[in-house]
């Protein structure tokens, strides 16, 4: 399974870059308000950090005014995927959008039937929200794994993102049931990185290798 990063501070996303293990990257205009800037000018900086898929919103509810921003948004380079929620205008679009050859992401799918609409129409990338889903009583792990089951017993190649991820657990079962990606924020990825034995484990070969170290003096 991939991992992108949800966010768009930028110094975040350099941070868990350098690690080496971020695919792409799902951001939106609230996201970016949230840390201030130009919304174009913060898109082409997030876009020359990382190479892989890079996910921008649109803002339009309008199939026409969504096609012609995703048209002007792609032009920011190749690896900008356009990211549309999942209405009756926004399944226009994407038919009209992946003709063009310009990847779309899907997103805010709540239900299986929803992102099996979003791929019949041409969706390079479905966003089922997982933390939304728990929020409100129901599993989200399980649709991700109804999607998967779907998609591979019809031979669907529209990839699953795992979003709304909110925990580490999180993670793991979307890999586990089958999420090609799961959108991971910053906060997350510093999550999944400790372990109490692993810190443990640090100290304790220090401590070893000054005593060893020592011996040798």
């Amino acid at each position: 399974m991939k991992l992108f990063i949800d966010t768009a501070n930028l110094e975040e996303i350099r941070e868990i870059n350098s690690w080496g293990v971020v695919d792409g990257v799902t951001t939106n205009p609230s996201l970016i308000a949230k840390n201030g800037g130009i919304v174009k000018e913060v898109y082409k900086e997030i876009l020359s950090i990382v190479q892989g898929p890079v996910s921008l919103e649109v803002n339009s509810d309008d199939y026409k005014a969504m096609i012609e921003e995703a048209r002007d948004l792609s032009k920011l380079g190749k690896n900008v995927v356009i990211k549309i929620p999942i209405t009756e205008e926004g399944l226009k679009a994407c038919s009209i959008l992946s003709k063009e050859k310009i990847r779309v992401n899907i997103t805010l799918v709540f239900s299986a039937s929803q992102a099996l609409l979003a791929a019949r129409s041409g969706a390079s990338f479905v966003s089922p929200f997982v933390g939304r889903l728990d929020d409100i009583g129901q599993d989200g792990i399980s649709l991700i794994r109804d999607i998967a089951t779907i998609f591979k017993e019809h031979q669907i190649t529209t990839q699953i993102i795992a979003a709304s991820i909110r925990s580490v657990d999180h993670v793991k079962k979307a890999a586990l049931v089958g999420a090609d990606i799961s959108t991971v924020p910053y906060k997350i990825f510093k999550e999944m990185i400790v372990h109490d034995l692993t810190d443990k484990g640090i100290t304790k070969f220090k401590e070893d290798y000054n005593k060893v170290y020592k011996k040798g003096e």
